[in-house]
């Protein structure tokens, strides 16, 4: 069960405060921008590989975020025509870390008893454009995009472990990331609170976003049609 400071969701950027610097650790080409279309902060990775630049959390690698929610949601689009590389670091019940990541480095899936990593395929903007299903750098007008991992699904079917919770995050270069948080809850993007009302739509599970893990849509757009949403 979550515990109580972790409902109905937890925003991870803002609860460790990772502008302080003082819960988080960063390491190269790290920089914290206003952007204008999504209205708020977003952070920067940059580097000539991925390893060399990354914004972690918490600051120190002994250190714990004890985070328990089901879904992680990573708000993120990749930097044009480069490779990015994401470390997720869970806690199973056997106490065991396993290391999720994802890249679009990698060319297939692989996995050990520590190690899950998984091949990221970018989608463009116009799909017609870009051969989607091919692994590698991402295209000019990569999107972006909502990224929602299952964590207990994905210890239980590739490694038959039961997730206990996240540990640790590495966000490496070259990306934007907009947020993180965790939820046990199946948040439904572009979805608004009204609709989820009138369609009764939370007793089949589905949630709107929280307003401050939203992508904005301009009126007049649909969110499917400006965003990507992938579920693992």
């Amino acid at each position: 069960v979550l515990a109580a400071w972790q409902r109905p969701y937890l925003n991870i950027f803002k609860h460790f405060r990772v502008e302080d610097w003082k819960r988080s650790a960063k390491e190269g080409d790290v920089a914290a921008l206003t952007d204008t279309r999504l209205k708020g902060t977003i952070y920067r990775i940059r580097g000539s590989n991925p390893a060399s630049s990354y914004l972690q959390l918490p600051r120190a690698g002994t250190q714990s975020l004890g985070l328990t929610g089901r879904y992680l949601y990573l708000l993120f689009r990749p930097l044009p025509h480069k490779h990015f590389l994401v470390h997720l670091d869970v806690t199973t019940e056997e106490n065991q870390v396993v290391r999720i990541s994802f890249s679009n480095l990698f060319k297939e899936f692989k996995s050990t008893a520590t190690w899950l990593q998984f091949p990221f395929v970018c989608g463009a903007a116009r799909e017609g454009t870009a051969r989607r299903g091919a692994p590698g750098a991402a295209p000019a007008d990569v999107r972006w995009t909502c990224l929602v991992l299952d964590l207990p699904s994905i210890l239980a079917l590739y490694l038959s472990r039961r997730y206990s919770h996240l540990r640790g995050v590495k966000l490496c270069s070259n990306l934007l990331v907009r947020n993180l948080c965790t939820s046990d809850l199946l948040f439904e993007p572009g979805v608004t609170l009204a609709e989820a009302r009138l369609g009764d739509l939370s007793c089949r599970g589905v949630v709107p976003m929280p307003r401050e893990l939203a992508f904005p849509v301009p009126k007049g757009k649909k969110w499917h049609d400006l965003y990507d949403y992938i579920r693992y």
